[in-house]
């Protein structure tokens, strides 16, 4: 072996080596986390935030949900006005109670009693699936647009949230998160745009926004 193939040999090892250790010392600290983290009950997760992927990290979540063969639920508090891949895949699921209460973006009814008629109505079923212990996990898709719009009153839901069953978890999402809520939440996200095909000219494709 040459001199250089030595060197060489001898810096991939050591570089290995300072790899090993710095991966140990990690491993060492996420074990002490994992470690402390004892408490085992439902929790309240809350997306929010103008960027894209709200509402698909919660169906995310219920995928996962549904394959542990957890009783769910969805309410959907805006999207009604159109088809999605997500209803059309879920609805699949018989252990799944998925209602679609929205009649669309504000701006297309342009109809505001009616807006809080519905959101009203997608409430009511929302508070019962909360009230039930039968239900593992409860999708809350655009609750937070309701709440920005006050047609769905936020003391309402905190008091929903915190007399759930202790073992229920709860995803709300939708862009204008209420303070309140975002302090209640054990985890809250907030989705950041940083390029939107929208703003190309693309119109909202299958699979991707539909």
């Amino acid at each position: 072996m040459s001199e250089d193939n030595g060197d060489r040999a001898g810096f991939a090892a050591a570089s290995e080596d300072k790899h090993r250790e710095r991966m140990q010392r990690k491993k060492e600290l996420i074990d002490r986390k994992v470690a402390r983290a004892t408490i085992e009950r439902g929790v309240l997760v809350v997306n929010t935030g103008n960027g894209k992927g709200k509402s698909s990290s919660g169906f995310g979540m219920l995928a996962r949900s549904l394959g542990h063969g957890f009783k769910c639920g969805v309410v959907q508090f805006i999207k009604g006005s159109f088809a999605t891949g997500e209803e059309a895949f879920f609805r699949r699921f018989e252990e799944l109670d998925y209602h679609v209460m929205g009649e669309g973006f504000t701006w297309e009814t342009q109809d505001k009693q009616r807006d809080i008629a519905a959101a009203q109505a997608a409430w009511a079923v929302a508070a019962r699936m909360l009230g039930d212990e039968a239900y593992d996990f409860v999708l809350l898709d655009e609750l937070n647009i309701a709440l920005a719009h006050r047609y769905v009153a936020v003391d309402d839901v905190l008091a929903a949230v915190a007399a759930r069953p202790p073992r229920q978890h709860v995803v709300i999402t939708g862009r204008g998160a209420p303070d309140a809520l975002i302090e209640a939440a054990d985890t809250v996200t907030d989705m950041r745009v940083v390029k939107h095909a929208f703003k190309a000219g693309i119109k909202a494709q299958k699979g991707v926004e539909l």
